[in-house]
């Protein structure tokens, strides 16, 4: 089959363009082949830090961990899927699974699901990480109706996600961007808009919240705006970030009584540690997103297999708006 490997770590020209051998079905397991697939952070990560990130995979490595596509065969004691589902899941690209820059995956068959019949293969090759991930967040933090929740990051991936699953989930939310694009972006979804370059932390929590702070603050941001995060939750409050590598003072966590949850999303992958929750959650969003409460929104731009360099920076130069996609049917 073709794909796109990585030899070397490094920069986004380091993919090149290969044929390898197409992956054999085992127990567990569905051979997919792969219609669309998607970038993220972390596969950027991956391919720039190589061996230097725990989670890398060995060169020559097929990255890529995001996909849609259609079940081609079925492995032993599979019995939930069968020869033609359209599917989607995020199975590959780290430690020792093969990734998605190709034009098949073997997946384990707990992490994947039917694909939601009202998104495109695109669509649905945008949502599984980053869909994982805000769910799991707001999960974590005990998301309520009537709640008030602070998205920070809400025109990017993951947090374009948490500002929709957070109103299914009956909360009033509010989102940080910059720029009108971004602000606009969040305002269709949803979320009341929050400026982050022209207000602070206190002027709109005193605005939205009466200075009493968000029931949950979702932090997709991460790094050093944590911190902003613990300034804006109330007394009590949860936070949830998915970036936290990062050294930095827990003092004002410690004095408002704060919760704090790590989501990491990959350790299912990483540890064949409770995989079929996984699976759960994306049943969980192909519902919701047939239900008309969550929908991917994908970058303007369009990229095909050999194209995934510039896909990659497309993602890293931070002018991205919602998801970057990557068509594998086109690679001719």
């Amino acid at each position: 089959m073709r794909a796109m490997i990585v030899n070397t770590f490094g920069g986004p020209d380091v993919f090149e363009a290969a044929e390898v051998p197409k992956p054999t079905t085992k127990a567990g397991h569905v051979l997919i082949k792969i219609s669309a697939t998607s970038v993220n952070t972390v596969d950027t990560m991956i391919r720039q830090m190589g061996p230097a990130l725990p989670l890398s995979p060995k060169a020559p490595a097929i990255l890529g961990m995001d996909f849609a596509g259609v079940v081609e065969e079925i492995g032993e004691g599979v019995t939930d899927y069968q020869v033609g589902d359209e599917v989607y899941g995020c199975a590959g690209g780290l430690a020792d699974l093969p990734g998605t820059l190709a034009e098949y995956i073997v997946a384990d068959a707990n992490l994947i699901a039917l694909k939601p019949e009202n998104l495109t293969m695109r669509e649905a090759a945008a949502l599984p990480l980053v869909g994982i991930t805000a769910y799991e967040g707001l999960q974590r933090a005990g998301v309520k109706p009537g709640q008030s929740v602070l998205v920070h990051g809400g025109s990017r991936g993951v947090g374009h996600i948490a500002v929709q699953l957070a109103r299914h989930f009956g909360a009033d939310v509010y989102s940080t961007g910059s720029g009108d694009p971004q602000l606009a972006m969040i305002e269709k979804l949803g979320a009341t808009p929050i400026n982050y370059r022209t207000e602070s932390v206190e002027s709109y929590v005193l605005k939205y919240t009466n200075g009493a702070g968000f029931d949950i603050v979702f932090d997709s941001v991460g790094g050093a705006n944590i911190t902003n995060s613990f300034e804006a939750a109330k007394l009590n409050g949860q936070v949830a970030t998915t970036v936290s590598m990062v050294e930095l003072d827990l003092t004002p966590a410690h004095f408002k009584g704060l919760s704090l949850h790590v989501i990491f999303m990959l350790i299912p992958m990483l540890h064949n540690y409770h995989r079929e929750e996984h699976g759960h959650i994306l049943k969980a969003l192909k519902a919701i997103t047939e239900a008309g409460n969550l929908k991917p929104v994908l970058d303007e731009t369009s990229y095909s297999l050999p194209d995934i360099g510039k896909a990659h920076e497309r993602l890293a130069s931070g002018k991205a708006m919602g998801k970057v996609v990557v068509g594998i049917e086109s690679f001719g």
